[in-house]
């Protein structure tokens, strides 16, 4: 297997578990919230401030999660993963693969 085939397939495993941790974190962040709304009732609806329970500040909290992990990917994808890909892309194209 060529070096940038190797390259290739190092950066597409990191982008793997990238995507896999920050799944993980949204999807905790989901069904944390969904669970205290469900099983804890009397304390998600105490207000933490007049016209405000403590429910939406943890629902305003959850969307939040998701626009931060959101951004960090896409911040990772623009500046690494598509720079190592081009990277790559280069040498591909100079050195391409025997088909021998």
């Amino acid at each position: 297997m060529g070096e940038h085939l190797v390259a290739l397939e190092r950066i597409s495993q990191k982008r793997s578990r990238l995507a896999i941790f920050f799944t993980i974190l949204v999807v905790i962040s989901y069904a944390t919230f969904i669970g205290l709304v469900a099983f804890d009732k009397v304390n998600v609806s105490k207000l933490v401030a007049p016209g405000l329970s403590l429910a939406i500040v943890l629902g305003i909290a959850t969307i939040f999660v998701v626009w931060i992990t959101t951004s960090l990917y896409i911040c990772w994808a623009n500046t690494y993963y598509d720079e190592a890909v081009g990277r790559i892309r280069k040498i591909c194209i100079r050195r391409p693969l025997n088909d021998s």
